[in-house]
This record gives C-alpha cells, sequence and structure tokens, in this order.
C-alpha cells in the first residue's frame, strides 16, 4: 500500500513539472513544427528572439528579429503592436514566456513562445518545406 502511494506521489509529481500546457497564461506555447507551418502558410508576425546579437547572429529563425532580452522589457510594448501576430523564441523557453505574459497583461492578443526555443528549433524543421 505504501509502495502504490509512493508511486503515485512520484507521477503525480513527475506530470505536474514535466507538462507543458498549451497556454501559458495568456500566450500560447508552441512547437517548432507549428511555427514552420504558420510560416509556410504565409501568416504574418513578427518573430522576436531575444537571445544575445552574437547568437543572433551565428543563426536564428528566418525573418526573426533580434530584441536582446536584457532590453526587451523596456522595448517591447513600445516596438511592438498589440494587433500584430508576436512570437518569441530564446534560448530554452521561459525568457519568452515571461515577455509573452508582459504583453498578455497590456491586452495583445495573438502572442506565442516556441517551446524549448532555439535548443529544440535548430537542425529540427526548416521552413521551405512541407
Amino acid at each position: 500500500m505504501k509502495k502504490n502511494l509512493l508511486a503515485v506521489v512520484a507521477v503525480a509529481f513527475i506530470m505536474l513539472f514535466a507538462y507543458q500546457p498549451a497556454f501559458a497564461g495568456g500566450h500560447a506555447r508552441i512547437e517548432g513544427a507549428e511555427l514552420t507551418k504558420m510560416m509556410n502558410s504565409g501568416t504574418r508576425m513578427i518573430i522576436v528572439d531575444v537571445r544575445e546579437p552574437e547568437l543572433f547572429a551565428r543563426g536564428h529563425i528566418p525573418h526573426a528579429i533580434n530584441i536582446p532580452y536584457d532590453t526587451a522589457k523596456k522595448r517591447i510594448l513600445k516596438e511592438l503592436s498589440p494587433n500584430d501576430t508576436i512570437v518569441f523564441v530564446c534560448h530554452g523557453g521561459p525568457m519568452g514566456d515571461e515577455l509573452g505574459e508582459i504583453l498578455t497583461s497590456n491586452n495583445y492578443k495573438k502572442v506565442y513562445n516556441v517551446i524549448g526555443g532555439m535548443n529544440r528549433w535548430t537542425g529540427a524543421v526548416s521552413v521551405g518545406k512541407k
């Protein structure tokens, strides 16, 4: 009985901390493949890469703009329109989630963050292939 209870608690703990919901607060989380589909479908969007400029220069998602995280909190509300579809990408995801929450708490409606950031995007998919 004690072993069964411990197993149930362990599974619940793993599910609680490993599961990434599709929506984190007010913004949606999307896989790199979903972003590629959006790009290939012609969806108009602004992809904001919040990594450091030197990492952005080494490689980024096609058509992305670079607004480094250390300046992003001051810039995004001034430079991004609530009418745009905005997709954040960072190293692994958390910084994009934080910035997505800032926008959605300011009435931005179409805000996404790439799950796993560039760590999962790199080499996983390619734009232009269907």
